[in-house]
């Protein structure tokens, strides 16, 4: 076990901010509207086949696969999130991208919190050379009220 492991689990959280997309559909309806769509086409292709029209069902096939592609897609970013830890002696960023966990670890008396040049753009953290892009689950009218809130905590640990 790594000594930062030791750390958070023996250091005292200050604050913990969790952000993740908004997901309105569970994994399973996923897999089960997938289902039906591919049984609804496939139904329409067959029959379609049974009239002569042959052409459809590797049409059909195509689009189901073309589809089935973009669910993947989405599916790895579903459970993308970002967990922002504050401890007395350091910030921890965890970042969870298409199951791929980055982390980052600040100075909480180093850093600065800098807003977006454009209304689109995440926030970013800055500390001695370092910058990572953070807020990226949030909705833009929420990025301005976090920097604050995350301001606020980091000048309580200065």
């Amino acid at each position: 076990m790594d000594q930062s492991a030791l750390l958070t689990d023996t250091e005292p959280v200050v604050k913990d901010w969790l952000m993740k997309r908004n997901c309105s559909v569970s994994p399973r309806q996923f897999v089960g509207f997938y289902v039906s769509l591919a049984l609804v086409s496939l139904g329409i292709a067959m029959m379609l086949v049974l009239n002569g029209a042959w052409l459809v069902l590797p049409f059909t096939g195509i689009e189901l696969l073309a589809v089935g592609i973009a669910f993947a897609v989405y599916a790895r970013h579903a459970v993308d999130y970002e967990r922002i830890r504050l401890f007395q002696n350091r910030l921890l960023i965890e970042q969870m991208n298409a199951e791929e966990l980055t982390q980052f670890e600040f100075n909480p008396r180093w850093v600065r919190v800098e807003a977006g040049a454009a209304p689109r753009e995440p926030l970013t953290i800055v500390s001695r050379g370092q910058s990572v892009k953070i807020g990226l689950h949030l909705a833009q009218h929420r990025r301005k009220q976090f920097a604050a809130e995350l301001q606020t905590w980091l000048r309580r640990c200065a």
